[in-house]
């Protein structure tokens, strides 16, 4: 019986509405092990994947998890059902565009503002 208790079937909701899983991990899993499944299983076909664990958010009763929790402390008291599959949703951010990367590795340059009352 504790062994259920030890384990933990998650599917991962992508933005289109399609799921990834489910799948069973250990309630001690960190989130970043989570996120190297998805990577993982990851549908090759679509465009605009995740490239590292950094591109890719995991939210789960409204709070984005954060890396270095476990799935045990991220779970949720009022949803999770015994024996039940709980739903991750995934965002994956963008790659920032290369205009905003070298603004920001630019030093600030000094503007001058005049305001006319």
């Amino acid at each position: 019986m504790s062994g259920v208790q030890d384990q933990l079937e998650i599917k991962f909701r992508l933005i289109d509405g399609t799921d990834i899983g489910p799948k069973s991990f250990p309630v001690g899993a960190s989130v970043a092990n989570l996120k190297e499944s998805i990577l993982a299983q990851w549908p090759k076909e679509r465009e605009n994947g995740p490239r590292t664990v950094k591109d890719v958010k995991l939210i789960s009763a409204g709070r984005i998890l954060e890396n270095n929790r476990t799935v045990g402390e991220c779970r949720s008291p009022l949803g999770d059902i015994p024996g039940g599959v709980t739903t991750m949703h995934v965002v994956v951010q963008p790659p920032a565009p290369e205009k905003e990367k070298k603004a920001a590795s630019d030093p600030k340059q000094n503007k001058c503002v005049c305001v006319i009352l």
